[in-house]
């Protein structure tokens, strides 16, 4: 297993990463519902002021206490450093509930090291929630042990999703979630990919899928839900990759329950 790198300052990288988390969520709380600067990068993909002001809080930090490493983040030109590790951001996922005023929205910090995923974060700073998992050490929410859940069938699962910004994309998951309906307890449109894939792995909801994930969305999730027990893989059943991609996270027996009915209904 690859050692995680201690900072400049001695400190760990999981108290690197939660303690600027919680700076950025600073940022956030600070600018809700006070009228944020909208940008649009396609139809109903918006970056805002606040996405940015987050990300530099972040990116100073980390390349502060990790000057040699990488960084790659949403809003913003990667950084290449000298060593093998990366450091992958989402200064704000679910910018459109963000700027909507809507409470569900957090900020992404993920470290790799090339395709190995090392630690994740996803952070609500309205809730103060704090999902957190290092790779072979299990799943947390702050601090305490997290599980996926126990369903046995699709059909007893609260299922999350997302349309994403492909509109072919979300209309496919659209007509797959109807066909399926109601051989499923319920669904929800979550808005922030990243706490899908974490309420996912606290056991909230039962399965959560996307046609299109981006990276830090991806590494994130998927780290959470193997670290909690669970199983995350590409609509094909095939293992995630750090790149853009499919995901299905769930427990291991509703995750094959879906796949099965995937390829059913041929989506």
């Amino acid at each position: 297993m690859t050692a995680l790198p201690v900072s400049k300052s001695g400190k760990s990288a999981i108290e690197v990463a939660t303690g600027a988390a919680r700076q950025a969520g600073v940022i956030l709380k600070a600018h809700f519902r006070t009228g944020s600067r909208v940008q649009y990068k396609g139809r109903a993909n918006i970056v805002t002021d606040v996405d940015l002001r987050s990300e530099q809080s972040l990116k100073s930090l980390l390349q502060a206490e990790y000057p040699d490493h990488s960084i790659l983040s949403e809003e913003s030109q990667a950084i290449t450093g000298s060593s093998s590790y990366t450091w992958i951001l989402d200064p704000l996922d679910g910018t459109n509930n963000y700027s909507f005023g809507i409470p569900f929205f957090c900020i992404v910090i993920v470290l790799a090291s090339g395709e190995d995923i090392l630690l994740g974060i996803v952070y609500d700073p309205l809730r103060d929630e704090m999902f957190s998992a290092q790779k072979g050490k299990g799943a947390y929410l702050n601090n305490s042990p997290i599980h996926v859940t126990t369903k046995a069938t699709v059909k007893d699962s609260l299922i999350g999703l997302d349309l994403g910004y492909v509109d072919e994309n979300g209309k496919k998951s659209l007509e797959f979630i109807t066909r399926l309906w109601p051989q499923m307890y319920a669904y929800r449109v979550m808005g922030s990919a990243a706490l899908g894939m974490a309420y996912t792995a606290c056991g909230r909801l039962d399965l959560y899928f996307h046609l299109l994930l981006y990276p830090w969305e991806l590494a994130c999730g998927s780290l959470l839900v193997t670290e909690a027990g669970g199983v995350a893989t590409d609509l094909q059943g095939k293992p995630l990759k750090i790149g853009q991609g499919s995901v299905i996270a769930s427990n291991k027996v509703v995750h094959a329950d879906f796949l099965r009915i995937l390829r059913e209904r041929g989506l």
